[in-house]
């Protein structure tokens, strides 16, 4: 029976339990699934008329135009949020005690202030004019980069303290260590948590309709709100088919993830050891050889005595 660094490994009995209440959990959400179904059956919300209006080319179009739209701003704000996020771990972690400093209470103020404010902020031209989307923009690379910047630094901190100073010992300046050594292990290790974090950032582009940026939210609010069908709403519909819109991007970005970190096993994997020790044991031997041979004669005969 093999053992986890967190917890044992399960007998018998606790893997017949933990199946029990797998099956009776999966039983209970699709219970709770179908219940649903049937309360929006009888309002009449799976009438066919109410979801014909997704067949208008108009609907269509804004659809693509808005699913476009949060592309570019969530393209725009992951890229730059993990570069801004380099950049604050950097300060974050320097030998300047003023740099450590503002880098540490930049990001702790931005990560306790709601991205809301800080959008809003930025749209209503607080710090500058922005418009819409740039203000959306800005607002998710400040916050998620002080997010990711903490992710950064808890990879760094994770690496072996020893790898550094080796690295320090062998000549290499600070930023080669960090290039070459720290940050490499540390985005390997961290990965998860940064595609996480950027599945985040995509759920956060729809605060766009806040300040009037035609982002996916804000589409479906004009779809829900402007077209009526015999004096019903599709409310229902629209939060049904832009939700799976979220939930496809979001899956998209997981399989992503999923795909990076095997890629990163296979290559760890690659990697055969034994070679390497028994190369080193052979320059041990032919060492221990050399030092034998050119030792002094007398050291035999002390050795046998």
């Amino acid at each position: 029976m093999s053992a986890s660094v967190l917890f044992d490994a399960p007998g018998p009995r606790a893997r017949a339990r933990n199946l029990i209440l797998s099956v009776v959990g999966t039983l209970a959400f699709l219970g709770l699934f179908v219940w649903i179904g049937i309360r929006l059956n009888d309002k009449g919300q799976f009438a066919g008329e109410l979801w014909d209006i997704f067949n208008y080319a108009g609907i269509r179009e804004n659809i693509l135009d808005a699913l476009l739209s949060t592309l570019k701003v969530f393209a725009m704000a992951g890229v730059l949020s993990l570069v801004f996020a380099v950049i604050l771990c950097v300060a974050r972690l320097s030998d300047h005690r003023p740099i450590r400093w503002v880098a540490t209470v930049f990001i702790d103020l931005f990560r306790s202030i709601p991205l809301l404010i800080t959008i809003y902020a930025l749209w209503v031209g607080i710090v500058g004019d922005f418009t819409p989307m740039w203000a959306l923009v800005v607002g998710l690379t400040v916050y998620n980069g002080c997010v990711q910047a903490e992710v950064l630094r808890a990879g760094i901190n994770a690496v072996p303290k020893g790898q550094a100073e080796a690295a320090y010992a062998l000549g290499l300046r600070k930023t080669q260590v960090n290039a070459s050594i720290l940050f490499p292990q540390a985005v390997r290790s961290m990965l998860p948590t940064i595609i996480s974090q950027l599945v985040v950032t995509l759920k956060d582009t729809s605060l766009g309709f806040m300040v009037l940026y035609p982002e996916l939210l804000y589409s479906a609010r004009l779809i829900a709100n402007n077209t009526p069908v015999g004096g019903v709403y599709p409310i229902v519909q629209t939060v049904i088919v832009f939700g799976a819109i979220y939930i496809a991007l979001c899956l998209a970005l997981a399989w992503l993830a999923n795909w990076i970190e095997q890629r990163g096993r296979k290559s760890k994997a690659g990697i055969t050891p034994a070679a390497g020790a028994k190369e080193l044991k052979e320059v041990a031997a032919a060492g221990t050889a050399d030092l034998a041979a050119a030792a002094p004669a007398g050291t035999a005969d002390i050795r046998k005595e």
